[in-house]
């Protein structure tokens, strides 16, 4: 089967059997595209011609092009997936991919704030208006609750629940869990909710979103993006994204004592592997605490 037909297929596959997120459709169709464009340049238009070796020069150019090892990940899993599609439907005899090594991803610790530096973004003054508060509510929720950009934007005012201190969030692969929202966060979202809200709410263009952008919309995930760098520079953070704040709420949690099983289900995070970079980040700091705070820590003979 000719492989740009084969891509649409697997796309429609992804949507109506996987039940794949809008996001990761859109990202495989566009790494997927990609390698399709691959084989057409090496002379390749049917899946039964390509070979393992194609598919390792396919990740190696992404490494050329300085791809980071996560978007090269993805892509190689998009590449094994859409094989293994074509090879289950019969529209190809073998997966070319199967055997082709993951590049191995560096163990970086995630960029953080310290809590005073967080302390100082939520508790500059915003101004009182309905976007000035509604950006407040933003970083207060990304903050105290941990979200993904994509989650903030996907809360509706039903996932709400703000006498039970609740928020229902709808995460990776749809699927939903429940985060608790308490303190600045919860009295942020609630103010603006009650008092700011209506104001960008359009009567031409009802919406159950929690945030709204000028035209009555949902925010969109570049304006979160946009809102995070701006407040950030207020308070002398460069480049402030709102991922910081989300590895900001669990490095702060894990600091001050919280089990790393409970970060896992506060996060989302589907496997604990994902979860135990925050224990690296833990050992950071109790490193820093001790070089600081014991009378011999630095002393040499």
């Amino acid at each position: 089967m000719r492989l740009a037909e084969a891509r649409e297929e697997y796309l429609d596959y992804l949507v109506v059997e996987r039940g794949s997120s809008p996001n990761t459709v859109d990202a495989y169709g566009r790494d997927v595209a990609r390698y399709v464009r691959f084989l057409q340049d090496e002379g390749i238009t049917d899946a039964d011609d390509v070979t393992r070796q194609h598919v390792e020069r396919f990740v190696g150019v992404l490494a050329e092009l300085d791809y980071a090892a996560s978007s090269t990940e993805r892509a190689l899993a998009a590449v094994r997936g859409f094989h293994g599609f074509l090879v289950t439907e019969g529209l190809c005899r073998r997966n070319p991919a199967r055997d082709v090594p993951l590049p191995k991803r560096p163990q970086l610790l995630p960029e953080v704030l310290s809590v005073e530096e967080a302390r100082k973004l939520v508790e500059q003054p915003f101004p009182l208006t309905a976007a000035g508060q509604r950006d407040r509510a933003i970083l207060e929720v990304l903050y105290g609750c941990g979200l993904r950009v994509s989650e903030l934007c996907g809360l509706d005012v039903r996932n709400v629940m703000v006498e039970d201190e609740l928020l229902r969030v709808l995460g990776k692969g749809s699927k939903e869990r429940v985060v608790p929202i308490t303190g600045a966060a919860l009295e942020a979202l609630s103010l603006y909710l009650r008092n700011w809200r209506p104001a960008l709410v359009r009567a031409s263009k009802p919406t159950d979103a929690v945030f709204l952008n000028r035209l009555g919309g949902r925010l969109s995930r570049q304006s979160v993006h946009a809102t995070c760098e701006k407040y950030g520079r207020v308070v002398g953070i460069a480049g402030l994204h709102p991922h910081t704040l989300r590895h900001c709420f669990a490095t702060h949690l894990v600091e001050g004592g919280a089990d790393l099983r409970v970060v896992q289900e506060l996060l989302g995070h589907a496997s604990i592997a994902t979860t135990q970079i925050y224990s690296h980040v833990d050992l950071t700091h109790v490193r820093w605490e001790y070089l600081t705070a014991h009378p011999r820590a630095k002393e040499r003979s």
